[in-house]
């Protein structure tokens, strides 16, 4: 498994407690499994507004499951934001 970073932005951030901490998981769907089950309750319900970056690209409309994590990689959890 690929040991990465995840960081939280906004309302995930707000929701996690943590700015960011580390994970392991071969895949975004892997890590985001992992959130979920340390972060149960709201972060839950806001990740599903999210998208995401892996490695500073967007994960887009994949299936998070082919999205494959590399070792020493960064996925950015980004709700929705509004303004200008």
């Amino acid at each position: 498994m690929a040991k990465v970073t995840v960081r939280y932005w906004a309302a995930a951030k707000a929701a996690a407690g943590v700015a960011e901490e580390p994970y392991e998981a071969d895949t975004l769907a892997g890590v985001l499994d992992a959130v979920r089950e340390r972060h149960p309750g709201e972060l839950t319900r806001v990740l599903t507004r999210c998208s995401f970056l892996v490695d500073g690209d967007p994960a887009g409309t994949r299936a998070r499951e082919t999205v494959r994590l590399a070792e020493g990689g960064t996925v950015e959890v980004l709700p929705p934001f509004a303004g200008g």
